[in-house]
């Protein structure tokens, strides 16, 4: 929806127009502005992105206001003056005319020209050229436009994650100022309709009528422009590429006059049905507000009451009861009102909601209409759409539908229930399906709530040692202190005495254990090798918290380097090529932030996210088809198990090797001692066992790894780490 800014801006410019009079169309407008960015032309760059958001919003501005006025001009006849049909395209004929006559006087050229690609549309429409603008006005050093352009797309991309660090930059650098964050696309609806709710919750009744009665206009407004700009040429579905043949065919199968006069139509009505959904849906949110006109006049009821204005709260409970007949307690407050105002006082609805609702039933009846007869579907927009408006056998088509999607979700959980997991009371809380993905797996109680706590208090005896990450204490971010352990370290910790065997021998199983759940899950049959293991934690950094806006651990994949702009991952050093799955065993939940979520390779696009608990142990592919990040840990301490596999066994983790030789001489060493205490006889139940789990795993694959053996066949290497 063009904003009131720059409505203003294209009266005050001409630089949209190549000559007097002519708007130049804004896709040729931004694919100059974008090829210019790509070559580093900062000043030209900004020009010709101004100037196409420009042409954006007057080319939406003269098909709203032409189809308005050519409505209104050529109105068609009521009754039958004439033979309906040359009357009714006699008027369609003149209305054509006045459309194509008042676009282009008011572009200055042929509306045509003005047609751009579904891809094109959707960037304006995600506010993409404010992207752009942003860079090129930063590079310009007009640090005021370049805050307001990058605030601007971020409102309406809050998950864009580069701009979300761009933003937090900005808001550290010196010069910036508050009102710089503006939001050059706003619109009065939402500032009204938010201002509108906080007066309602704050019991401020007086005020929350005003801010509501505005909001109310403005989205009837809103709706308006909406529909008229639904009257555009028709639409393909989903066909953009075919062949020959399949060209040459669809040209024989082009429907007749009343055919493609009646499909283009119900696509119109389409389109206005959903209008509601766009002026309901605040820039930056996926769902919209429900119920949105509805729900105005219901607060508006409540706030007129507790005004003390009961003729008006009478005029919008009888308003809402055009959406909701059947409603008990709004019908009880009109019998109030009818008892408090007397019979005599006649109490209607409102004109405009009047008319809304008629003129919406009528739309959803034709519809619905075309839907059973001529086939197509159609998802309505409201919940207040009376039930018996809808065919009897579309009601039996869409109870089909819920009992196919049940039964499919039944079949899947009954195929989780039958995966071959190697230990018992381990859950499958969501699959790859669930996850919006593939090779993704999330189980629970993998670790006991005892166990977890165990090997909190490993991170804590360790944490001041910084290890796993060359004893930085913020490689990410600095809102945060890292801390990292090794099984190694961890091992060499409890040798010296500085945390307990029993606690460092559990980070070694539960790790084993989270390896044997992955590897049967994944790859049954086939040997997974540990590459790396990680005992990690992340701690919020007090006071260094607000206006954060990066993550605890930026997006990225695990054997490939992420190329978001080519929508690529590169499989190459210096990228942990060998890497095949990846796993993080979570250890607690006591803090806030700091879950995981997987993202297209965009970098942006979120998929699925996980929160942490527990014994939760979220398993996965290492590859491009897995990016994933951490959002960031805001108070509080998020420990970890990271875990990285492969199957390539030359690449298998070393540390290990000696991690398990320790607790190996270590087990020796007490088995020796159990006996010398078992042959005094005077000790005849010494504490042998350390672990209520069996630790002849450990000694086996130590035996198998002798040091004299690793110097030949795996030599030592450095390698940086880029651990969770």
């Amino acid at each position: 929806m063009a904003s009131l800014l720059l409505r203003l801006l294209l009266a005050l410019t001409a630089a949209t127009a190549t000559s007097a009079g002519r708007l130049v169309p804004y896709d040729l407008l931004y694919a100059d502005g974008v090829r210019a960015y790509l070559a580093q032309e900062w000043p030209r760059a900004a020009e010709l992105l101004q100037r196409s958001l420009h042409s954006y919003a007057g080319l939406r501005e003269a098909r709203s206001a032409c189809r308005r006025a050519c409505r209104d001009e050529v109105a068609f006849a009521q009754g039958p003056a004439a033979p309906w049909e040359a009357a009714f395209f006699e008027r369609v004929l003149q209305r054509a005319d006045c459309l194509q006559h008042c676009l282009g006087r008011r572009l200055g050229g042929s509306p045509s020209a003005h047609r751009v690609s579904h891809a094109i549309q959707r960037d304006f429409e995600q506010r993409e050229p404010y992207n752009y603008l942003q860079v090129a006005f930063f590079q310009l050093k007009k640090l005021d436009q370049a805050v307001s352009a990058a605030h601007t797309f971020f409102v309406a991309n809050p998950q864009h994650l580069q701009m979300r660090e761009d933003i937090e930059k900005y808001r550290r650098m010196s010069g910036v100022k508050a009102d710089s964050f503006r939001d050059l696309e706003a619109t009065p609806l939402w500032e009204a309709y938010e201002a509108g709710v906080q007066h309602y919750n704050a019991d401020e009744y007086l005020e929350a009528v005003a801010r509501l009665e505005e909001s109310l206009r403005e989205a009837l407004s809103a709706l308006e422009e909406c529909r008229t700009l639904c009257e555009g040429p028709w639409e393909e579905e989903e066909e953009q590429e075919k062949d020959e043949d399949q060209e040459e065919e669809k040209e024989d199968m082009q429907p007749g006059l009343y055919e493609a006069i009646a499909a283009h139509y119900v696509q119109v009505l389409k389109c206005r049905q959903q209008c509601v959904i766009e002026i309901a849906t605040k820039p930056g949110r996926i769902s919209a507000t429900e119920d949105f006109i509805p729900s105005h006049l219901d607060l508006l009821q409540f706030a007129y009451d507790q005004g003390g204005n009961k003729t008006l709260a009478a005029e919008c409970a009888a308003s809402y009861l055009l959406f909701y007949p059947m409603d008990e307690p709004m019908l009880e407050k009109m019998n109030q009102y009818h008892t408090e105002l007397g019979k005599d006082k006649a109490v209607k609805a409102r004109e405009n909601i009047q008319h809304y609702v008629q003129r919406s039933l009528m739309e959803k009846r034709l519809i619905y209409y075309a839907v059973e007869h001529l086939g197509g579907t159609f998802n309505d927009p409201d919940l207040w759409t009376p039930d018996e408006l809808i065919p009897e056998s579309l009601k039996e088509q869409q109870r089909e539908d819920q009992e196919k999607q049940k039964q499919e979700t039944l079949d899947m959980e009954e195929r989780e229930k039958r995966g071959p997991l190697p230990f018992e009371g381990i859950t499958v809380t969501m699959d790859s399906q669930q996850m919006n993905g593939t090779q993704r797996v999330v189980f629970d109680q993998v670790l006991t709530e005892s166990e977890c706590r165990d090997l909190l208090r490993l991170t804590k005896a360790a944490g001041g040692t910084g290890d796993g990450f060359r004893g930085r204490r913020s490689p990410h971010t600095p809102h945060e202190r890292f801390e990292g352990l090794t099984v190694l370290k961890a091992m060499q910790l409890a040798q010296n005495g500085d945390v307990d065997w029993k606690d460092a021998k559990l980070l070694l199983q539960a790790s084993e254990k989270s390896r044997k759940i992955i590897e049967s899950y994944f790859t049954p049959g086939k040997k997974l090798h540990f590459s790396f293991t990680h005992l990690v934690c992340r701690t919020a950094v007090e006071g260094e918290q607000e206006g954060r806006m990066d993550l605890s651990h930026p997006v990225h994949a695990d054997n490939c380097l992420l190329d978001p702009e080519g929508n690529e991952c590169w499989r190459e050093p210096p990228a942990y090529v060998y890497r095949d799955y990846s796993g993080i065993l979570y250890l607690n939940d006591d803090f806030q932030g700091g879950g995981l979520f997987f993202t297209e390779l965009d970098t942006v696009t979120v998929t699925a996210k996980v929160r942490p608990k527990c014994g939760r142990l979220v398993a996965f592919s290492s590859g491009k088809e897995n990016p994933h990040g951490v959002w960031a840990v805001r108070s509080g301490r998020r420990c970890t198990v990271a875990l990285w596999y492969t199957h390539s066994q030359e690449h298998a983790e070393q540390e290990r090797v000696k991690a398990e030789e320790l607790m190996e001489k270590k087990a020796a060493k007490q088995d020796k001692l159990d006996g010398q205490l078992h042959q005094g006889e005077d000790h005849g139940s010494s504490s042998s066992q350390e672990s209520p789990m069996p630790s002849d795993r450990a000694r086996s694959t130590g035996r198998r790894h002798k040091p004299s053996s690793q110097g030949t066949q795996h030599p030592k290497e450095l390698r940086p780490r880029d651990e969770f």
